[in-house]
C-alpha cells in the first residue's frame, strides 16, 4: 500500500482518527490545518447538498462539508459537540463536519489492510484501506478522492 502521510523517522505515518456515527475514519494528519468546534454555517445557494454552507475563519470564507453526507451516509445534525476539521485538499481549504476527533495514530504500511471486495464502488473510490488496531476497524480515506478537482471548485 503506498499511502502518503507524514513519515516519521522509524517509518511510521501519523493519521488523525475521527468518528461519524458509529464508524471511525482516518486521514493524513498533514492535510489537517486545525480542529475547531462547530460553528453555524451560512447556507449558500446552488451548492451541492453536502455543503452545509460557509463560515468566516479569521477573514477567510471557509466552505463546510457534511462529511457524513458526502460519504453516502445520513446527513449530520450538528450539535455543539460536533467538530470541524479544517483540511487542505489540493490547493483548497475546506471544513469537514464530523462527530468527534478521537486520536492521532502512528501506523506503518503493514498496519493497512486492503479495502474488502464487498465494499461499494463509492467506498472503494475514497477508501485506501482498513486499519485493524486496538480492537477497532478504522477506514483510511483519501480526501483528494472524496473531493475531485471539479467538485472542490464547486465547494
Amino acid at each position: 500500500m503506498s499511502y502518503t502521510g507524514k513519515t516519521l523517522s522509524h517509518g511510521g505515518r501519523e493519521l488523525i482518527a475521527f468518528r461519524i456515527g458509529e464508524q471511525e475514519f482516518t486521514v493524513n494528519i498533514m492535510s489537517v490545518r486545525e480542529i475547531r468546534g462547530w460553528t453555524q454555517a451560512t447556507p449558500m445557494p446552488h451548492t451541492p447538498a453536502y455543503v452545509k454552507g460557509v463560515i468566516n475563519l479569521r477573514g477567510v470564507v471557509l466552505p463546510i462539508v457534511d462529511l457524513s453526507l458526502r460519504l453516502g451516509m445520513k446527513p449530520a445534525e450538528p450539535t455543539p459537540r460536533h467538530v470541524i476539521i479544517v483540511a487542505q485538499v489540493r490547493n483548497r481549504i475546506v471544513g469537514l463536519l464530523v462527530d468527534a476527533v478521537s486520536d492521532i495514530l502512528t501506523v506503518t504500511d503493514d498496519n493497512i489492510q486492503p479495502t474488502p471486495e464487498v465494499a461499494s464502488d463509492l467506498e472503494r473510490s475514497f477508501a485506501r484501506g482498513i486499519l485493524a488496531i486496538e480492537g477497532r476497524m478504522i477506514c483510511l480515506i483519501e480526501l483528494e478522492a472524496i473531493f475531485p478537482e471539479t467538485e472542490s471548485e464547486a465547494a
